[in-house]
């Protein structure tokens, strides 16, 4: 099913990224645990045809998922040197280490209790060059082969991470809480 690999290579990483030297966004204290507010379950569902992806649970130490037979897969992370979540502006910033790049996702809690998980997604080659091409205009990219990884790596300030969002450059899926 292709809802899981979504999930899952936003969770994680891909073959083609946009890094960070440190985590985001730079310095702003990690926290300690999940807060209670973000722990819970969450699946996403097809558009086309309503059907529920695998679960992802979130804990107060990280997260792991089950698919639709309750089995856990995929492992799980935990909040670690190679996992660190901050909280700014209302947004949640997970930060997993790469070797020596940092990969980021952040996360917007709706009302509702649903997430919007959010990356820069260049994937689409023909999307990759016009993203990476707008956000030279606002600071320095640049380009890490690692072995089958291409990461195009970028130091922003607390304000230029924040434009990023607000510009419409982190896009995603919505994560639904499940009741």
């Amino acid at each position: 099913m292709i809802i899981p690999a979504i999930v899952w290579s936003l969770l994680l990483y891909s073959c083609k990224e946009v890094t960070f030297p440190v985590t985001q966004p730079a310095g702003i204290s990690p926290l300690k645990e999940i807060p209670a507010a973000l722990q819970a379950r969450y699946s996403t569902r097809d558009k086309a045809t309503g059907e529920t992806g695998d679960t992802l649970i979130v804990e107060s130490w990280g997260y792991h998922f089950k698919d639709k037979e309750d089995t856990d897969w995929l492992g799980q992370g935990r909040l670690s040197d190679s996992l660190v979540v901050k909280y700014y502006q209302n947004y949640y910033f997970i930060n997993f280490k790469e070797g020596d790049q940092w990969v980021l996702r952040v996360i917007k809690q709706r009302s509702t209790g649903s997430l919007d998980f959010m990356a820069i997604d260049i994937q689409d080659d023909s999307k990759r060059k016009e993203i990476l091409r707008k956000i030279s205009r606002k600071m320095t990219v640049k380009q890490f082969d690692n072995n089958e990884y291409t990461f195009y790596q970028i130091n922003p300030n607390t304000d230029q991470l924040m434009a990023l969002i607000k510009d419409g450059f982190f896009t995603g899926i919505e994560l639904r809480k499940i009741k």
